[in-house]
C-alpha cells in the first residue's frame, strides 16, 4: 500500500537528490532535502483539506484533480512561479532569467540579491497574514493554549491581522531605509520598493483568500441544493439524476482546490527564497515536496488515518509565522539558510510529537475532541 501510493514520490526523490549532488555537491543535496521537507510540512494541512474534499468527489473528478490539478501545482506553481518572481523583481524576461540562472550564476546571484528586499517584503507579508489569520481565529482544538486563548479573544477585533501586518511592514520599511542610508548601501533608495512590495503581498493574500472563500461558499450552496433536490425526488418517488449536480458541485470543488493549492504552494515558493536563491535547487526541492503532498493526499483519501494528528496544522502555521519573521529580518540582515530550514522542521516535529502524546492520553480516535 505504502509503496503503491508513495512509489512515484520515492523515485522522484532519488532522482532529485542525485541531480542536486551532480549540480552543486553535498551542500546542494542538503538544501534540496531541507526544501523538500519544508514544502511537505507547509502543505501537510493542505493535503488533509484536499483529502476531505476529494472523498466527496466521484472517481472521474478525483482523477482530474490528481493529474491535471497536480500538473498545475507542480509545474505551474513550483517550477514556473519562482522564475516569474525573479524575472519580475529583477526586470528580466523569463527565458533570460532561466538562462542567467544556468549560465552566469554570479550575475544571477547579484540580481537576486539586489531584488531580495522586495521579494522578502512581498513574501514576508503574505506569510505573516496566513499566520495572523490562523492564530486570531478561535479554534476548538488548541495546541499552545496559554498563547492561543488570549490571541483568539484579541482576534474578535475586526481587521486586526491587517493592521498588525501593515504596522510590521511600516517598521520594516522605515528601519531598512534608515539602515541603508546610514551605511550608504546599494539599497539606500529602496525603502519605498519594500513598502510597495509588502502592500502587493498583502493584496495578493486578500485576493487568494477572497477567491477561496467564494469557492467554499459556492461548494456549500451546491451541496445544500443537491441535498434538497434529492429529498424532493425521494418524496415524489422519482430517481434523481445526480450526475449533473455531482458534476457541478465537483467542478466548484476542483476550482476551490486549485485556489487552495496555489496559495499553499505560493507560501512554499516564498519560503524557499528564505533558504536559497538558486532556481535549480528550488525547483528540485519544491518538486520533490509537491510529489509527497500528492501521495499524502491519495493516502489520506484511501486510509483517512492521519486526521488524528490534530496539532500538525498548528505546527505548520507556526512554521509559516517563523518564516515570515525570518524573511522580514533578511531584508537587511543575513540569516543562515540551514537555520531557516530547521526552524520549520523543529516546529512540525514538535507538533507531531504533541499529537502522538495527545492520542495516547485520550486513546484511539479523538471523536469527542473533533
Amino acid at each position: 500500500m505504502i509503496l503503491r501510493t508513495f512509489g512515484w514520490s520515492f523515485a522522484v526523490t532519488a532522482l532529485g537528490l542525485v541531480a542536486a549532488v551532480f549540480y552543486g555537491g553535498w551542500t546542494a543535496f542538503g538544501i534540496v532535502a531541507i526544501l523538500s521537507v519544508l514544502e511537505i510540512s507547509l502543505s501537510f494541512d493542505n493535503a488533509v483539506v484536499n483529502a476531505g474534499i476529494l472523498k466527496k468527489m466521484n472517481a472521474f473528478w478525483q482523477k482530474i484533480f490528481l493529474t491535471i490539478g497536480i500538473l498545475i501545482a507542480v509545474f505551474g506553481m513550483r517550477l514556473v512561479f519562482p522564475v516569474v518572481i525573479v524575472a519580475v523583481s529583477a526586470q528580466l524576461g523569463p527565458v533570460e532569467a532561466v538562462d542567467l540562472a544556468l549560465t552566469d550564476k554570479d550575475r544571477y546571484q547579484e540580481l537576486v540579491t539586489d531584488a531580495h528586499p522586495s521579494i522578502a517584503a512581498f513574501g514576508g507579508m503574505f506569510l505573516l497574514m496566513i499566520f495572523l489569520d490562523f492564530i486570531f481565529e478561535d479554534r476548538d482544538i488548541k495546541w499552545l493554549g496559554w498563547l492561543e486563548r488570549p490571541l483568539a479573544k484579541l482576534g474578535k477585533v475586526d481587521m486586526l491581522s491587517v493592521c498588525i501586518a501593515l504596522v510590521v511592514l511600516l517598521i520594516s520599511a522605515i528601519t531598512f531605509g534608515a539602515h541603508a542610508h546610514q551605511h550608504g548601501g546599494a539599497h539606500a533608495d529602496k525603502a519605498e520598493t519594500v513598502l510597495l512590495a509588502g502592500i502587493a503581498g498583502l493584496i495578493t493574500y486578500m485576493i487568494v483568500g477572497g477567491l477561496s472563500g467564494y469557492f467554499e461558499d459556492k461548494l456549500e450552496e451546491e451541496e445544500e441544493r443537491e441535498h434538497e433536490e434529492e429529498e424532493a425526488a425521494e418524496r415524489a418517488g422519482k430517481p434523481k439524476s445526480a450526475v449533473e449536480l455531482a458534476g457541478k458541485a465537483a467542478f466548484f470543488m476542483f476550482l476551490y482546490l486549485e485556489v487552495l493549492d496555489a496559495s499553499f504552494s505560493f507560501d512554499g515558493v516564498i519560503g524557499a527564497f528564505a533558504i536559497t536563491n538558486d532556481i535549480v535547487l528550488m525547483a528540485l526541492g519544491l518538486g520533490i515536496g509537491a510529489m509527497y503532498v500528492r501521495s499524502l493526499t491519495v493516502y489520506l483519501v484511501r486510509q483517512g488515518t492521519l486526521d488524528d494528528y490534530v496539532y500538525l496544522e498548528h505546527g505548520a502555521h507556526y512554521a509559516i509565522g517563523a518564516l515570515a519573521v525570518i524573511l522580514l529580518v533578511t531584508i537587511q540582515y543575513e540569516i543562515n539558510e540551514i537555520i531557516t530550514g530547521l526552524v520549520g522542521v523543529v516546529l512540525i516535529g514538535w507538533s507531531f510529537w504533541s499529537s502522538v502524546r495527545r492520542n495516547k492520553r485520550f486513546g484511539g480516535r479523538l471523536e469527542e475532541a473533533q
